[in-house]
């Protein structure tokens, strides 16, 4: 399979610091990759950027070959269509309602959809995800978990091709959990594509096909899932959090 998004010397600062530099790598279509590293090593920070969510300061993002920041008003709109994020803080919208949260990328990417239709197509990722309380509550009104189930329906309620997932089981209880693990799970399997950030090696161990090691913001290495099944070391070493620049042998 193919490249879906190529991220080629991008670079990324922010007050006065670099976060990213020089990163390299093309994330796999149809396959799910783990961004792994210790703890303020850059990690989310090259999520958005895959995502084209933060302008790098060098270097080219691509999807599908082509610059996400050279596109034209319909290329990005159908890209943001094809693709979605769960963020570690959920980012829903104070203002609104859930029904408007939930219901506003369908507004927005398929505006030609009935009323009763788009009601229809929230109702069915809420039963995914398993949300049962009042959507005309505010986003303040909800636990944190609440409001990650939330982020995670407004992600798949396009249906899209290419999930951007930030510590996404983060806050959620254990059968929540699962729940999501579930659905990545069949987005994998369906032939989709995801990118995510995980501190649960549990969950980086059940789902990735490769693993990216990050570290100081620069690409260390990749491990497939096999090289990772067949060394029980190399599990736990990815499992202590990369601690250290130490190489795996």
């Amino acid at each position: 399979m193919s490249g879906i998004i190529e991220l080629k010397n991008v670079s990324f600062s922010a007050q006065k610091q670099t976060i990213v530099r020089e990163f390299s790598f093309t994330f796999e279509e149809g396959k799910a990759t783990a961004l792994v590293g210790p703890s303020g090593c850059g990690k989310s920070t090259i999520l958005k950027l895959a995502a084209g969510l933060l302008v790098p300061a060098s270097g080219v993002v691509r999807f599908r070959g082509k610059d996400v920041f050279a596109m034209s008003r319909q290329e990005n709109l159908n890209f943001r269509r094809e693709a979605a994020m769960v963020f570690q803080d959920s980012a829903l919208w104070a203002n609104q309602n859930l029904y408007e949260i939930l219901e506003l990328p369908l507004r927005i990417h398929f505006p030609k959809m009935p009323a009763a239709q788009r009601e229809s197509r929230i109702r069915a990722v809420l039963g995914e995800t398993g949300y049962r309380r009042s959507l005309s509550l505010r986003p303040a009104q909800l636990s944190m978990g609440e409001q990650k189930l939330i982020a995670f329906a407004r992600a798949i309620v396009c249906r899209p091709v290419l999930l951007f997932l930030d510590e996404w089981t983060e806050s959620v209880d254990d059968s929540a959990a699962q729940r999501l693990i579930g659905i990545v799970r069949q987005h994998r399997a369906s032939q989709n594509t995801v990118i995510f950030v995980s501190h649960d090696f549990r969950i980086v161990r059940n789902i990735a096909d490769y693993v990216v090691m990050i570290l100081d913001g620069q690409f260390s290495r990749v491990f497939s899932r096999e090289e990772i099944e067949k060394d029980e070391g190399l599990a736990r070493y990815l499992e202590s959090g990369i601690a250290s620049e130490t190489r795996v042998s």
